[in-house]
């Protein structure tokens, strides 16, 4: 197996870092999205503060992405558990105005060297979609909420 580097493209967020930090780094505001989640793939949804549970169709176990780390307005860090490879994950946010935050998210997985070629494409995909989704949400009023 081999370490393998996943980057998002940056994209811009129309809010402070304070206030997508103050967002992302409290898992339960999952709560929010949960029904954009296909119920078909994830089963069993369990969100707290700082960490998620869910059985993952395909795996069989219920998994668990945990926040592992975090500096205030710039970064959060997360671990997977139950997963049949090493794996972090983690959001960088760079203000450049109090309307503008840049976002990237990266990705780092021993992904077994038979399976990289079939998912690169596709986790490098569902990685820039990630980001993009993320633009999406209402920081400004999830924040202050």
């Amino acid at each position: 197996m081999s370490e393998t580097k996943y980057e998002s493209k940056i994209q811009s967020i129309p809010a402070s870092a304070a206030q997508v930090y103050s967002v992302l780094s409290n898992l339960k505001n999952l709560d929010r999205v949960k029904d954009l989640i296909p119920q078909d793939k994830v089963q069993e949804l369990e969100i707290e503060e700082d960490a998620v549970r869910m059985k993952v169709d395909g795996l069989g176990q219920k998994i668990c992405i945990r926040i592992v780390d975090k500096i205030e307005n710039d970064t959060i860090k997360f671990g997977a558990e139950n997963i049949p490879m090493q794996m972090n994950f983690w959001i960088q946010l760079k203000e450049v105005t109090p309307q503008d935050t840049r976002v990237k998210l990266t990705l780092k997985a021993d992904i077994p060297m038979m399976f990289k070629m079939m998912l690169n494409k596709k986790i490098q995909q569902g990685i820039d979609d990630a980001a993009v989704m993320l633009t999406q949400f209402p920081f400004p009023q999830w924040a202050n909420a």
